[in-house]
């Protein structure tokens, strides 16, 4: 029962922060917002049993990736826009997918059931952990890590191409 009041807890408190992440006008602020979401799952991670996930939760995206954020936000000073003039007039169209959105994850929340029990198959995994997802991930999903990891140098390139180019470098 204890464990169902923090899961809505932290729950909530991921859905409002991650909104405030698009919502809020300051991109320092927005980067508040995201680590306040990305804390906020890691504190989900533990409740699954999940320790070591919640510490690399905490320890790669809220320590290195929202600095790096913050660094090429400050770096290239955006100037503020205001969400009115990203909209168009398309604003009935956003409202309505946001409200039926909520609507249906309200509705799946209230009418859906767990296909399997809770606690059945954490027990066993919950032992060895970090070798299971250290064995899955360098063999079964070594494609896809690559894939990421590539992603994430090319547009660490595209941040710095772009702060040089700002700044007038070569």
């Amino acid at each position: 029962m204890m464990e169902q009041a923090f899961f809505f807890l932290f729950a909530a408190l991921a859905v409002f922060s991650a909104f405030g992440v698009i919502a809020v006008k300051n991109p320092v602020h927005s980067a508040v917002c995201l680590i306040t979401c990305l804390l906020q799952l890691a504190a989900l991670y533990v409740l699954l049993r999940a320790p070591f996930l919640a510490a690399v939760q905490v320890f790669i995206y809220v320590g290195a990736v929202v600095v790096l954020f913050l660094f090429a936000v400050m770096m290239l000073d955006i100037g503020r826009e205001r969400l009115k003039d990203q909209l168009h007039g398309q604003r009935w169209v956003v409202v309505t997918v946001i409200v039926s959105f909520f609507a249906l994850a309200a509705y799946l929340v209230v009418n859906g059931e767990l296909s399997a029990p809770p606690g059945e198959f954490a027990e066993p995994m919950l032992a060895r952990n970090t070798e299971v997802i250290g064995r899955l991930l360098y063999t079964r999903y070594i494609f896809p890590f690559e894939v990421v990891s590539f992603l994430l140098l090319v547009a660490l390139v595209g941040a710095i191409v772009l702060v040089n180019r700002d700044k007038g470098g070569s």
